[in-house]
């Protein structure tokens, strides 16, 4: 039998207790003097994110016991059919779940802050996170934005769209130590991201928004093609002390598109002997009756309040992380 040590106190102070509810308030009040509306949407549905790499959590919830329900990896399904319903500019504070999310930087439930800006290019929303992160946090910062291609050239001399596929194996042994088994393009550019590139990002003074990443980790995101012909997705990530924080896209808005990718995603699933995804037809629905042209956004507040408090455990500003819960 297991040993279980009980630990009934919160692992975070009193003090970061209170420092969540003041970040929440000022959160809010944020939005409220821009007049977009707080919503609140179920986080059980019979759909989920779609990504291969992401793992959600299920259990039988329904009128049918052998029917399968998700906790969401994401508010970002009901919030794009509040869109496209009329609601107008719109954000969320909720919990979310990721199946085996562990570490100094990862918890299986964590809280979310995610909205949606009609009209919005990428740029100008870029605009507002900086805007939110400044009111949050009390450290002036330089909002600066990097490429994707621009922040490899710059950090590990390689330019992630003309590299060669034989050269990034070598890379990875070289830069990360990893000997296991034979990845994607993509897996090999994400891992030499999280060890040479990451740890530069957002560092001092700076609140560093990278951006144009390849077309191919495009998720729900629009692409277009750069000044040099790459294919790119107009999606971006903040990082802030070398930590991601927010992940934002141009969002996709074509239903014919979102279908296919929804079955690119679960024919990768199969490769990967991964369980498939239920087709989200709700969204579906929604983007063929007209979603409005808009730019979203995904902050996570536990890492943001991590910044706030100086400090690299994400236990340090949660009450129960999952090993007290």
């Amino acid at each position: 039998m297991r040993d279980v040590t009980f630990a009934w106190q919160p692992s975070c102070s009193i003090e970061q207790l209170k420092a969540r509810a003041e970040a929440y308030a000022r959160v809010r009040a944020f939005f409220q003097m821009r007049k977009v509306l707080e919503v609140e949407t179920p986080i059980l549905s019979r759909s989920t994110a779609s990504d291969p790499h992401l793992d959600s959590l299920s259990l039988s919830a329904g009128y049918d016991e052998h029917e399968r329900s998700y906790l969401h990896t994401s508010p970002e399904f009901p919030m794009k059919r509040l869109l496209a319903a009329g609601a107008g500019d719109i954000y969320q504070i909720c919990k979310t779940f990721r199946k085996h999310e562990f570490g100094q930087r990862h918890n299986p439930e964590f809280s979310m802050l995610e909205w949606y800006r009609q009209g919005f290019s990428l740029e100008e929303l870029m605009a507002e996170v900086f805007a939110l992160v400044s009111e949050v946090l009390p450290l002036p910062r330089v909002m600066e934005t990097l490429s994707y291609r621009e922040a490899f050239v710059r950090y590990l001399a390689l330019d992630p769209f003309d590299c060669d596929d034989e050269e990034l194996p070598q890379l990875c042994l070289q830069h990360c130590a990893y000997q296991g088994p034979t990845l994607a393009r993509d897996e090999y550019l994400d891992l030499l991201l999280s060890h040479t590139v990451e740890p530069y990002l957002g560092k001092e003074d700076r609140a560093t928004f990278l951006w144009a990443y390849p077309a191919s980790q495009a998720a729900l995101a629009e692409t277009d093609t750069d000044s040099q012909g790459n294919q790119i997705a107009k999606r971006f990530e903040l990082y802030l002390n070398g930590l991601e924080i927010a992940n934002g896209y141009q969002e996709l808005t074509d239903s014919v598109e979102q279908r296919r990718r929804f079955e690119s995603d679960n024919q990768q699933r199969r490769s990967m002997g991964c369980e498939e995804i239920p087709i989200d037809e709700n969204l579906i629905a929604a983007l063929a009756s007209g979603m409005p042209a808009c730019s979203g956004v995904a902050l996570g507040l536990d890492r943001l309040l991590m910044v706030q408090a100086q400090s690299s455990n994400i236990q340090d500003v949660l009450a129960f992380p999952f090993d007290r819960a």
